[in-house]
């Protein structure tokens, strides 16, 4: 399943917000993110202007690929803003009255995080309106003619919403965001720097050829990064490293692991070899390719697709995925390898 991939961008069980080493290694001031030089200094001058006016921060719409730190953003702002975090997520909202308690609930200027807030329902979505633009919500009780609105008074609250499909947002929900965001994936310097950085938090001895082969096979994601550094810092201990992870090290952990060069897996793998060896390359429907994979539609392209495309081994044509040349060469090579 997706959920067991090194390579999945999606947040693991086992990484949840609860997760102690997790909770280590995430980001606390804007200083310790790596990249996001813009974006950094886009919401400092959020955070002291809100200050010096003594009010609640503006909306934050934080949107891109999984994996890329929307959340950990979301708990420096709240650090660097000296306000109180709530987190929750569009699923776990199902009805009025859910959203309705986490926001009568929120202290004067705290901040509400929405994950997946593409994913709240309509109902629901419509009594956020009105907290994000009034500071209120219209509450009604009994039915039928007995039937009565209450208006409830919000504290001064900001919303940080976080979503991987900002197309899916409705555009008057979109609108009411001070400040739309979206994050890209890093540069390969970006990710050297995060591994060494997240290296140092671990305690774990990392030569910079040892971190150079992680972040070539890490996806230009800082989450798929961190989860192969571990997965090193696993094996260096059982195999025995003389405390020093290098190069080799490394990348005989991977060839263990099924994650080579090109950071692609046994997944990636069956997914151009089924497109090539079914469809000479291509072009094939998303539909056929799921059902020929026995995989969900939705996580083929949400999960595995991207990356694909991303690296220019799958192209989207208006009658199907394409494999690309370079993804033909890569294919050849690797079977002709195994």
């Amino acid at each position: 399943m997706a959920a067991d991939r090194l390579t999945d961008p999606v947040r693991s069980e086992d990484e949840d917000d609860f997760n102690r080493e997790e909770q280590t290694l995430r980001p606390k001031t804007f200083s310790e993110i790596v990249g996001r030089e813009r974006e950094k200094k886009t919401l400092q001058i959020l955070i002291e202007a809100a200050r010096r006016r003594g009010e609640a921060l503006d909306h934050v719409l934080l949107h891109g690929p999984p994996g890329l730190g929307k959340t950990s953003i979301a708990h420096v702002i709240a650090n660097e803003a000296d306000v109180p975090l709530y987190i929750t997520s569009g699923p776990a909202i199902e009805r009025k009255g859910d959203l309705a308690s986490i926001l009568t609930n929120i202290e004067d200027k705290g901040i509400l995080f929405i994950d997946e807030i593409h994913r709240l329902n309509r109902a629901v979505e419509e009594v956020l309106y009105s907290a994000m633009e009034d500071r209120a919500i219209d509450i009604v009780l009994g039915k039928g003619p007995a039937a009565k609105s209450i208006r409830l008074e919000l504290n001064a609250l900001t919303i940080i919403g976080a979503t991987t499909r900002a197309g899916s947002l409705s555009a008057p929900l979109r609108d009411r965001f001070g400040l739309d965001l979206r994050l890209d994936y890093y540069s390969d310097t970006e990710l050297l720097q995060l591994i060494l950085q997240k290296a140092r938090v671990l305690q774990v001895a990392l030569e910079d050829g040892a971190a150079a082969e992680i972040a070539r096979r890490a996806r230009r994601t800082p989450r798929i990064a961190i989860r192969l550094l571990k997965r090193v810092r696993d094996f260096s201990q059982v195999e025995g490293t003389d405390g020093i992870i290098t190069a080799a090290h490394a990348d005989k952990a991977f060839r263990l692991l099924g994650v080579d060069g090109q950071g692609l897996d046994e997944l990636d793998r069956r997914i151009l070899g089924y497109a090539i060896e079914h469809f000479n390359g291509g072009p094939v429907g998303l539909q056929a390719l799921a059902a020929g994979l026995s995989e969900d539609l939705t996580t083929l392209q949400d999960v595995y697709e991207p990356f694909l495309l991303q690296a220019g081994f799958i192209a989207r044509t208006p009658r199907g995925r394409v494999v690309t040349e370079k993804g033909m060469r890569y294919y050849q090579n690797h079977d002709a390898q195994n």
